[in-house]
């Protein structure tokens, strides 16, 4: 199944809900499998009255790279489609690639 994902501006915050933000930073394009697997890392903000704020790193895997920013959507932002890495033993491939070269170990695959 090949869905769509918008590339969002690196390093804007965008709001999370009505006490934080994220701010996605980079994106990465891993190899593996003979194929490409987009990736992308951030921070997460949350502010709390009671318990002050808690931020951390994150990774979010859209999947395999199938057609590379070939659109631009109605805000003029790029569209890549890619295909969800569903596969439980590539994933916890990727999981670990992730972890040794960007040390994040909140990692979401969609």
């Amino acid at each position: 199944m090949v869905t769509e994902y918008t590339h969002l501006e690196l390093g804007k915050d965008y709001a999370a809900g009505t006490a934080g933000h994220y701010t996605p930073q980079q994106e990465i394009r891993l190899k593996y499998d003979n194929r490409e697997v987009l990736c992308i890392t951030g921070q997460t903000v949350i502010k709390g009255t009671c318990c002050g704020t808690g931020n951390w790193e994150y990774a979010e895997v859209p999947g395999y790279i199938i057609n590379w920013q070939n659109k631009l959507n109605e805000a003029g932002l790029p569209v890549s489609e890619v295909e969800p890495v569903t596969d439980k033993r590539a994933q916890d491939k990727i999981r670990q690639t992730i972890e040794r070269n960007e040390a994040i170990p909140q990692i979401t695959f969609w």
